[in-house]
C-alpha cells in the first residue's frame, strides 16, 4: 500500500487531528477522482509514522506527506512532486511561509546577536532548514556565524538541551514552538530573543510524476472541513502553491562536521 504521512509536526497531542485531517483528504481525493473519471492511486487507510523519513519520502508508492525546504531541494530534487504548502498563520510571515525562533535560557542575559557566535547552538538535524540554515543566514546577515554545534536530533530536544545547559542557544520553526509553549514544561525555562526571517514553509508532496492539481483540490476541501477543536490544534489555515525556485533561493550554509557535538 502507498505510505502516507504527516511527521513534520507529530505529537502525541495532535495525532487524532491529524488523523481526522488525513480521512477528509483521503475521502475528498477519490470523490475528485471518481467525478473527474480519473483513476489515481491507492491511498492507504490510515497515516502511518515512518522512522526512517528518507525512506518514506523516497517510496516510489508516496501517496502524501510533508517534508522540510531542505530536503526538498537536496536529496528530493527532482524525486518527489510538490503538491502545495500549508499556511499556519504564523505572525510576520507571509501565506505559505514561517520562521525560526531564537530560545535561551531565561536566566541568560547574553540576548544580542553580537554575543551569540561564542555560543553553542542545539541544531535539531543537519537538513535541516529551520534549525540550521535559518539561523546560520540570519548570522551571516550581521556578518556573524555559529561555529559550536551540538546536534541534538529533534526541535523539542534543542529545548531541553538549552534549558539543562548543554547548549546555549536553539533556533526552533516557529509552529513547533507554539506546539512547545502549549505542552511542554521546558518552555517555562525558556524565552524567546529572536526570530529569523520568513522563509517558504513544510510543504505537502507525493511521489514523483504524479499529478498534483486534485489532492491540491482534497486538500483545501479538507481544511475547510476542519473542526474548530481541530484547526486550533493544527494551526493550519489554508494551501497556498509556492514555486520550487523559492524554496531553491534560500541559501544553504555547509554544516560544520567537524566541530559538532552530540547531545547524549
Amino acid at each position: 500500500m502507498s505510505p502516507a504521512a504527516l511527521p513534520m509536526y507529530d505529537r502525541a497531542e495532535v495525532r487524532a487531528a491529524n488523523a481526522r485531517l488525513w480521512t477528509a483528504i483521503r475521502d475528498h481525493l477519490r470523490l475528485i477522482w471518481q467525478q473527474d473519471g480519473t483513476p489515481g492511486w491507492p491511498l492507504p487507510e490510515t497515516l502511518s509514522q515512518p522512522q526512517d523519513l528518507w525512506a518514506h519520502w523516497l517510496s516510489p508508492d508516496l501517496a502524501f506527506s510533508q517534508t522540510c525546504g531542505l530536503p526538498l531541494v537536496d536529496r528530493l530534487r527532482g524525486k518527489v512532486a510538490m503538491i502545495g504548502t500549508p499556511d499556519y498563520g504564523l505572525p510576520d510571515c507571509p501565506r505559505g511561509y514561517y520562521n525560526s525562533v531564537f530560545v535561551m535560557r531565561a536566566d541568560d542575559a547574553r540576548d544580542t546577536p553580537a554575543d551569540w557566535p561564542a555560543l553553542r547552538l542545539a541544531v535539531n538535524s543537519r537538513n535541516s532548514q529551520s534549525g540550521w540554515c535559518a539561523p546560520q543566514n540570519y548570522m551571516a546577515a550581521r556578518g556573524l556565524s555559529f561555529s559550536d554545534v551540538l546536534l541534538s536530533g529533534a526541535h523539542q530536544r534543542s529545548a531541553e538541551a538549552v534549558a539543562q545547559g548543554a547548549a546555549d542557544i536553539a533556533c526552533i520553526d516557529a509552529q513547533t514552538w507554539r506546539m512547545i509553549s502549549r505542552w511542554d514544561d521546558v518552555a517555562r525555562d525558556l524565552r524567546e530573543v529572536g526570530r529569523t526571517a520568513p522563509t517558504p514553509g513544510l510543504p505537502f508532496i507525493t511521489a514523483h510524476g504524479r499529478d498534483t492539481a486534485a489532492p491540491y483540490r482534497a486538500i483545501e476541501h479538507a481544511i475547510a472541513d476542519l473542526s474548530k477543536a481541530d484547526c486550533d490544534l493544527l494551526n493550519i489555515r489554508s494551501l497556498t502553491r509556492l514555486p520550487f525556485a523559492s524554496y531553491d533561493a534560500v541559501a544553504r550554509p555547509p554544516f560544520p562536521r567537524a566541530q559538532v557535538s552530540k547531545h547524549a
